[in-house]
């Protein structure tokens, strides 16, 4: 049976967190969010109206022109790092179940990817001694040259539903560390990680306005992004709201990092098992009900060996066991809500009219509530098809055909996104190779594999920027050339 219905694990849902307080909205709105599983609400929380946003904006401005947390070290900022560390240790169970209940994600996968989230926040901490936030240089015309990176200023970092236990994470742990104050915008479906961050960042000490957090919707979203006080925008989500927010962002030379969409390819070369691939693939794409943007979706295969693959999927697909995602049998849950499920649905119909259904393609017939549908597979899939085109953002992939091995990489290219990819062979260097062809920020080899601890981010449409690793932190940062006589006695 799915958790039992309890208390949200924060203790001001009917707030929203503002300059170090819990503060009441500027109006009586709430959001009901749902248990994906069982469709019952779970916990109802305060929705921002435009007021609270202007008034966020103003307690991180004012944190960020007369406050103390830009104006401190990296080491010094790297303390507070840590104790947001300890607190995500400490509410690692809080954080995995409202994943769990909020997105669908089972319940097991949901504590394994909370347990890497302090890890990260120490790591960002651990770069403040040895990231060059100065470098010195030699200036041309005589004198010290010096690069500074300081912080850009207020960002404003707006998360989905499907992650935000990993978003919150790697975009507000590198924006600290780099100095900047923050507001997190969280989604009305999937608004406790930033409650629960919130309550860590409190009892960490964070200075009054360093961290913020609203729920609002896309109307309301909007005046964050356009808000002439913000710096800065970091987005995860949608390619048609990234767009949306690039023109904005552009129209005020705001800084902005967009991950977007992805329908990423798996090329399976001919000398690689397709029984093992399918072995591999088939749990990649039934992590978190496929609703995740660097899923494999499209499996690009030669013809000769298309329908041994299909086979192979389909029936591993058709043993999968879908239901209560806090079953530790369960291999995939619900998806995050009734419109995403419609939305899937959507695609699967008009996958039918386009190509061959597999397997799958309805909702489990023994289950008569939660937000479930089946894994699903089609086969014979031209590469133009609208669900080999379009994110589904399901557990629903195209298996496509080529003639040829050059033909399979012009495929996988042959998209708007290039988020991720992967190669299946067992020949290194032609992996290696064909990572250097495939247009996608992330090519990973026999594996669907994404890593965060390096660099993830899109080409294309995919997005602008990056996340994670050194990279991450980069895109908070803003350089300064400063030319002096000589070198001053304190950097």
């Amino acid at each position: 049976m799915s958790a039992p219905t309890q208390a949200a694990p924060y203790a001001h849902p009917d707030r929203l967190f503002i300059g170090g307080e819990w503060r009441k909205g500027s109006s009586a709105d709430m959001f009901d969010v749902f248990d994906s599983a069982t469709e019952e609400r779970f916990v109802s929380v305060a929705g921002a109206r435009v007021a609270d946003v202007d008034l966020a904006v103003a307690a991180a401005r004012e944190a960020f022109d007369h406050g103390p947390w830009p104006r401190m070290s990296p080491a010094e900022r790297a303390v507070y790092l840590r104790k947001i560390a300890q607190g995500v240790r400490e509410r690692a169970a809080d954080i995995a179940r409202t994943w769990t209940l909020e997105s669908g994600l089972v319940h097991g996968a949901s504590v394994f990817l909370t347990d890497t989230l302090a890890v990260a926040w120490d790591y960002y901490a651990d770069l403040a001694d040895t990231f060059p936030f100065i470098e010195r240089h030699e200036a041309s015309g005589g004198g010290v040259g010096l690069l500074v990176r300081e912080p850009v200023g207020v960002v404003g970092a707006i998360v989905p539903w499907n992650g935000p236990q990993n978003l919150v994470t790697y975009k507000i742990a590198p924006a600290l560390l780099a100095g900047c104050t923050t507001i997190v915008k969280a989604s009305p479906e999937a608004p406790s990680t930033a409650y629960i961050f919130a309550e860590i960042c409190e009892k960490a000490g964070l200075p009054p306005g360093v961290f913020n957090v609203l729920t609002a919707d896309r109307e309301v979203s909007e005046r964050l992004v356009r808000h002439p006080g913000v710096d800065k925008i970091s987005f995860t989500g949608s390619t048609a709201a990234g767009r949306r927010i690039a023109s904005i962002c552009g129209e005020r030379i705001a800084r902005c990092t967009l991950e977007l969409g992805g329908k990423s390819a798996a090329v399976i070369l001919d000398d690689y098992d397709v029984e093992s691939a399918a072995d591999i693939l088939v749990p990649a794409a039934s992590l978190l009900t496929g609703q995740v943007c660097s899923s494999l979706t499209r499996v690009i295969v030669s013809r000769q060996r298309h329908d041994a693959l299909v086979e192979a999927l389909s029936g591993r697909f058709a043993q999968m066991k879908v239901g209560d995602p806090f079953d530790a049998s369960v291999a995939m849950g619900p998806l995050a809500s009734e419109q995403q499920r419609a939305r899937v649905e959507g695609y699967i119909a008009k996958g039918k009219a386009e190509a061959t259904l597999a397997t799958g393609g309805a909702r489990p017939s023994h289950l008569n509530r939660g937000f479930f549908v089946e894994p699903t597979v089609f086969c014979n899939v031209d590469n133009h098809a609208t669900i080999a085109q379009e994110e589904i953002f399901g557990p629903v992939l195209s298996v496509i055909p080529a003639d040829s091995e050059e033909q399979a990489f012009e495929i996988a290219n042959d998209t708007i996104y290039g988020l991720n990819n992967s190669v299946f062979t067992n020949d290194l260097e032609r992996a290696y190779a064909a990572a250097r062809r495939l247009r996608s920020g992330t090519v990973g080899h026999n594996s669907f594999r994404t890593d965060f601890t390096i660099s993830f981010g899109g080409f294309k449409q995919s997005g602008i920027g990056r996340e994670g690793g050194v990279e991450g932190l980069h895109p908070f940062l803003e350089a300064k050339t400063v030319i002096l006589d000589g070198m001053p006695a304190k950097l």
